[in-house]
């Protein structure tokens, strides 16, 4: 059984201009991280031409879909029927884009059968990180 999830998904980006670009983006999710979910955006969708990756918790995105979620960097809220709207916030500037609920919806339905939500601590060697910290402080 696989460990990793990765589906694309097409965000489109929320701008001045009258048109909304699409943003091809593509959604991570790793057995061995299993509270955080990754959203990468490819290089020409950015302002410094290179690869852009923001990580925050599945959770947040589970909730978000269903009700406004998030006061840091990364913020996620329902939009209309069939639609959510991520804001990623950096000292550069905020990023607002539009993607498909139901693509969320198939992406965390997939996480959720790799690993159950609220289960997700089972799948962390917690004795094996502690002593990683600690052979690091003797």
């Amino acid at each position: 059984m696989s460990t990793v999830i990765e589906q694309t998904v097409e965000a489109r980006l929320v701008a001045a201009a009258p048109r909304m670009p699409s943003i091809p983006a593509t959604l991570h999710y790793d057995r061995c991280d299993p509270f955080a979910v990754r959203m990468t955006f490819p290089a020409p969708a950015t302002l410094e031409g290179v690869e852009v990756c923001w990580t925050f918790s599945r959770e947040l995105l589970s909730a978000g879909i269903e009700e406004p979620q998030g006061h840091g960097d990364v913020r996620v809220r329902p939009y209309g029927y069939d639609r959510t709207v991520m804001e990623f916030h950096a000292p550069e500037g905020t990023a607002v884009v539009h993607v498909r609920t139901g693509e969320l919806r198939r992406f965390l339905k997939a996480a959720d059968e790799l690993v159950p939500a609220g289960l997700e601590h089972l799948q962390l060697d917690l004795d094996h990180g502690l002593a990683e910290l600690m052979r690091d402080a003797c």
